[in-house]
């Protein structure tokens, strides 16, 4: 693992945050809010999730003492959620394009949403969340579908290489 490969990734989740924003935004309210059998119960809660989870591991990145979890604070529109979203895929590649390469083995000391103390290798951190974001927006397509939203396309990370 490289900061080379850490860098594509980030390109490749602030392209498929990007479509999905774009989706969203086309969404009803009573969409965005409908009830979905999924990990979360609608696209508005598996939105914030993925957000928050963004959020937090860039204000851990960012080694500030006291971190956010959006999901438990949030109260804001679709249309807030997404620009919140926007700058944290931003910011995350941002991050990533000056993180150094020899820290990837270090450990990057954070707590858990409980307060417990925890460390793992920043390498093991980019590739969880570029992974957790990649499996959440696989349900959003489905979640989408399932609402009537037909203007999906694929966020596959081959798509992505086909269009770079």
């Amino acid at each position: 693992m490289t900061k080379e490969y850490f860098k594509e990734l980030a390109s490749y989740n602030a392209w498929a945050n990007a479509q999905v924003c774009n989706w969203i935004l086309q969404l009803s309210n009573e969409q965005w809010g409908q009830q979905v059998t999924s990990s979360f119960n609608s696209i508005e809660a598996t939105v914030l999730h993925v957000v928050s989870a963004e959020n937090i591991w860039l204000q851990r990145f960012q080694e500030l003492e006291h971190t956010e979890w959006l999901q438990s604070s949030f109260s804001g529109t679709k249309e807030e959620l997404v620009d919140i979203w926007r700058n944290v895929f931003r910011d995350i590649k941002t991050f990533l394009e000056t993180f150094e390469e020899s820290k990837l083995h270090a450990p990057l000391h954070f707590k858990t949403l409980n307060g417990t103390p925890d460390a793992k290798p920043y390498y093991q951190v980019f590739a969880h969340m570029f992974n957790h974001s990649t499996y959440h927006r696989g349900q959003l397509v489905t979640m989408l579908r399932q609402v009537g939203f037909t203007e999906v396309a694929s966020t596959d990370l081959l798509n992505f290489y086909r269009q770079s």
